[in-house]
Formats: structure tokens, sequence, C-alpha cells
């Protein structure tokens, strides 16, 4: 029974409907929540595949929460021994950082929903295809990754270029959230810190608007997260498909 490690950030963004996918295939699942054990080492070695979650630090952050720091070393490692890696939002520019990306503010957030449209590449690309050309996504992030230069341009969106890659075949990073479901979107707009973001942000839309375009987009975008979600999961137990980094201090 394949292991999934997974890192969690603050309480407010688990897996979402990530969770009962990865437990209806018979994964076996270990949490690292670092805003309870902020000092955790796990040995990544002993895990089959790694999924990265979101949070509202950024990876800048590194130097005063050292969590950070623990994470993209374990991210490397996984990358190292050609384990499936998945990073969403904060997790996504973990890992691009972890393959020398940089990882900038944006203008202007993305709160709420977004038309992603698919690459070329990632019309075609084995994980990313169920979402076709393109369709509505949920999105909460004020930073955003550059594509590492090692890696391949899967989606955009007309606010932020850089909206998901893969490296070799098995490691992911995505931008959006695929894994929000209707009760953790209404958590999200009813969390004090959250609810003041999107009013700081200056977006043409408020949360009734979001409440509004989620009744009309999350079960669409929850039946093409599963096909994607499901293709990624095929990876976990596959073979591995070993890297050689470059050397990289994350200090």
């Amino acid at each position: 029974m394949p292991r999934i490690l997974v890192f969690q950030h603050v309480a407010a963004e688990p897996l979402g409907t990530l969770d009962p996918l990865i437990r209806r295939r018979g994964h076996r699942i270990r949490f690292v929540n670092f805003e309870r054990e902020p000092d955790a080492q796990p040995n990544v070695d002993r895990y089959r595949g790694l999924i990265v979650l979101g949070g509202p630090m950024n990876v800048e952050d590194r130097h005063a929460r050292a969590h950070l720091l623990t994470e993209l070393r374990a991210i490397e490692r996984m990358l190292e021994l050609g384990r499936p890696v998945l990073g969403i939002c904060l997790g996504a520019q973990l890992l691009a950082h972890v393959l020398g990306a940089p990882v900038r503010r944006i203008a202007r957030p993305e709160i709420g929903w977004y038309p992603l449209r698919s690459t070329e590449a990632g019309l075609g690309d084995p994980v990313l295809a169920p979402l076709g050309a393109g369709a509505p996504v949920f999105q909460w992030h004020g930073r955003h990754f550059e594509i590492p230069s090692s890696a391949v341009h899967l989606a955009r969106t007309d606010s932020c270029e850089q909206q998901a890659f893969r490296y070799g075949d098995n490691a992911y990073g995505f931008q959006f959230h695929l894994e929000m479901d209707a009760p953790l979107i209404e958590r999200w707009l009813g969390t004090p810190a959250y609810r003041d973001e999107l009013a700081s942000a200056g977006l043409p839309h408020d949360a009734e608007a979001i409440r509004a375009l989620t009744a009309q987009h999350i079960a669409p975008m929850q039946t093409r997260a599963e096909a994607v979600f499901n293709t990624f999961l095929d990876l976990v137990g596959r073979p591995d498909r070993r890297f050689v980094l470059p050397s990289r201090e994350f200090g």
C-alpha cells in the first residue's frame, strides 16, 4: 500500500477533495502539519509521493520559518529519488524555488474564479489534459512562480501567465486550487485573515460574487479535478525516475 506524505501549513488549507480520493485508492496518508509541528523533520525516503499544500506564508519567509527550509530540502530529496511531487499554490512556489526559479509578487492578487487556459504542452500533458483547452478554476494567491528553465509550462490565465508546470514526468506545480469544494471555499471566505485579504486586494468582485460563481463552477471543476488527481496518483508506486539536481543551498 503506497504511502503519501502531505505537508500542511494551516488548518484552513487541507487536502480538500484530494483526501477522500487518496483514501479510496488505498493509499496511506501521513500528514505533517507545520503549524502544529514547526520543528518536524520527516524522513521523506519512506514515502512514495509528496503533496505540498498552500498557506499564507511565502518562500521568502524561510529565514523566519525554518520549516520552509525543511520543506525545500524534502522536495529536493523526493526529486532526487524520482518520486512524484505535487505542489499546490505555496507548494508549487516551493517546488519552483527548488528548481531555481524566482517567486514574485503579482500586480494584483487572484482571488476567486478565473478562466485557466492550457498551453499546447498542457493540452497533451497526461495529468493536466482533463482540464481541456480552458476551464474556470479557483484561485487565492498574491505571488507567483516563474516557470523553471528545466520545466514545461502547462497553463496560464490572463492575469498570471505562470499557472502550472511539470518537471520531468512526475513533478507538478499548480498555482490554482483544484482541491476545493463549496464548504472549503466558504470557510476561506469566512476566515478573518482571508476575508481581510480579499477586501484589501482591490478586485472588481467581492465575496458574494465569488459565492455566485462557486455555485456555477464548483461541480464541473470537481469532475475535472478528480480526473487530474487520479492521473497524478497513478504515478505513485511507479518505478522511481531519478534526477541529478544541481547542488543548492536554501538558507
